[in-house]
C-alpha cells in the first residue's frame, strides 16, 4: 500500500531538518505548551481569568479569529493569477498559499473554542447534533464556509502532493474544479464574517456596508504580506530557489489592496466624524478617547500609522529585489492590519456599551499567552506542512519502486501545483 508508506514519508520529513529547524520547532513548541497551560486554567476557573465582561464579551480571540480568517481568505492571491490566468511560474509556489490557508483556519477554529470557554458544548455548532439554527443565523452560515473552506484546501493539497509522491500526473478534474471553488469560497469566508457583525444592529460601529470590503482588502494585504515572508524564509533559511516571477505579483497585489483598504479606512473616519450624531461615540472613543477612557487610542494611531507606512514602501520601484525593505513592508502591513482589524474593530463594537457605558477592555496575562499559544501552534501546522510540501515538489521525495517489480517506474512529468 502506497498510502501508508506516503504518512510514514511525511512525518518523517516533519520531523527531521537541520539544527535551525529544530530550533525553530522546539521555540514554538514550548510556546504552544505555554498557551495550553493557560488555556487549562481559564477552563478550570471561568472566563472570570480573562478582561472580558458582561459589557465587551468579543475581545482579544475573536479578534485574532477575525484578523486569521482574513489570513486565510489572503491565501486565495496565489491562486487566481495561478489558474485564472494560467501563470506557470506562480503554479510553482501556490502550494505555500493553500498550505497557509490551512494553518490559518486551523488557528481560527482554537480561537472560537477557546472563546468558548466551555470547550464540550462546541458540539452546539455541529449541524443535526446541536442547534445550528440554519439558514437563519450568521454565525451557523460562518461555521460551514470555514470548514468548507478546510475541506477544500485540504482536498487539493492532500491529492496533488500524494500524486507527485506516486510520480504520476495528477488529473485536473481531481482537482482544478476545487481550485476555483477555492476562490470564491475564500471571498465568502470573509464576507460571511463581515456579515456576523455588520448584522448586529445594536452595534451601530459595524453597521456599515463597507465593512465586508475592508475586511477583503485589508486580507489581500495581510496574507501575501505573510507569504511573501514565508518565501524569503525558504530562500534564507530553506536554500529553496523561489521564482521572482510569484513574487512581483504579491507586491503588486498589496501594492493596490493596502491603498483601497487606507481609502476606505478614511472613507469611514469622515463619515463618522463629518456627519456626527450619537452613532459616532464608538468611533470618536476608538481614534481620539472619552475623557480618561483611551485605552485603545494609542492601538488604532499605530495600526494607521504602519499601515501608511508600509504602503509608502511598497511604492518603491523594485521592491522585491532589496530584501530586507521587504521584509520590513511586510511586516509593518502584517502588523497594522492585525491591529486595526483586531483591537481597532472588534473590540470599539462593544464601547461604549448600549447603556453608554464606557467600560475599558484590554486582554489579560492569559489572554495573551493563550492567543500565543495558538499561533504558535498555526505556525507549528505551517512549518511541518512546508517540509512535507518541499521535498515533493522538488521531487526528492517519490516512491521508490519495488526491487522485485519489473515494470518501468512511472513518468515523474508533473504538472505545477
Amino acid at each position: 500500500m502506497s498510502y501508508p508508506r506516503f504518512l510514514f514519508r511525511a512525518v518523517s520529513a516533519a520531523t527531521s531538518g537541520s539544527f535551525a529547524f529544530y530550533t525553530w520547532m522546539i521555540a514554538l513548541t514550548a510556546v504552544f505548551l505555554v498557551g495550553a497551560n493557560a488555556w487549562a486554567h481559564q477552563v478550570t476557573d471561568g472566563m472570570i481569568r480573562t478582561n472580558m465582561s458582561d459589557h465587551v464579551s468579543w475581545g482579544l480571540y475573536i479578534a485574532n479569529f477575525t484578523f486569521m480568517v482574513g489570513v486565510a481568505a489572503g491565501g486565495v492571491m496565489m491562486v487566481i493569477p495561478a489558474y485564472l490566468y494560467k501563470d506557470k511560474k506562480m503554479q510553482d509556489v501556490v502550494i505555500i498559499g493553500e498550505l497557509l490557508a490551512i494553518a490559518a483556519i486551523v488557528t481560527c477554529l482554537l480561537f472560537v473554542i477557546a472563546d468558548l470557554g466551555r470547550p464540550d458544548r462546541a458540539w452546539h455548532m455541529l449541524p443535526g447534533i446541536g442547534r445550528f439554527n440554519f439558514p437563519v443565523s450568521m454565525l451557523t452560515w460562518d461555521v460551514i464556509v470555514l470548514n468548507g473552506y478546510l475541506l477544500l484546501n485540504l482536498h487539493v493539497v492532500g491529492y496533488l502532493l500524494y500524486t507527485r509522491f506516486l510520480g504520476k500526473t495528477p488529473n485536473p478534474k481531481w482537482y482544478k474544479p476545487f481550485v476555483l471553488l477555492s476562490i470564491v469560497w475564500a471571498i465568502s469566508i470573509h464576507s460571511v464574517t463581515a456579515f456576523l457583525y455588520c448584522g448586529l444592529g445594536g452595534r451601530p460601529f459595524w453597521n456599515s456596508a463597507l465593512l465586508a470590503p475592508r475586511f477583503l482588502a485589508s486580507a489581500f494585504v495581510s496574507g501575501p504580506a505573510f507569504i511573501l515572508l514565508t518565501m524569503v524564509a525558504l530562500q534564507r533559511f530553506g536554500r529553496v530557489k523561489v521564482p521572482m516571477a510569484p513574487m512581483t505579483t504579491l507586491v503588486k497585489i498589496i501594492r493596490v489592496t493596502i491603498l483601497i483598504n487606507l481609502l476606505m479606512i478614511a472613507s469611514e473616519v469622515f463619515t463618522e466624524f463629518y456627519t456626527g450624531g450619537s452613532h459616532t461615540s464608538s468611533a470618536k472613543y476608538l481614534f481620539l478617547g472619552h475623557g480618561e477612557a483611551n485605552a485603545l487610542v494609542p492601538w488604532i494611531w499605530t495600526a494607521i500609522g504602519l499601515t501608511v507606512i508600509s504602503a509608502l514602501m511598497f511604492l518603491k520601484p523594485r521592491m522585491v529585489e532589496q530584501r530586507r525593505f521587504l521584509v520590513a513592508a511586510c511586516i509593518l502591513a502584517f502588523v497594522g492590519a492585525w491591529i486595526e482589524k483586531g483591537m481597532g474593530l472588534i473590540v470599539p463594537g462593544f464601547v461604549p456599551s448600549t447603556l453608554h457605558e464606557f467600560v475599558e477592555y484590554l486582554p489579560s496575562h492569559i489572554e495573551w499567552r493563550i492567543a500565543a499559544g495558538i499561533i504558535a501552534f498555526g505556525l507549528l501546522v505551517y512549518s511541518a506542512s512546508l517540509k512535507v510540501a518541499i521535498p515533493v515538489l522538488r521531487g526528492t521525495m517519490r516512491l521508490e519502486p519495488r526491487a522485485e517489480s519489473q515494470d518501468p517506474p512511472q513518468s515523474e512529468r508533473t504538472e505545477p501545483a
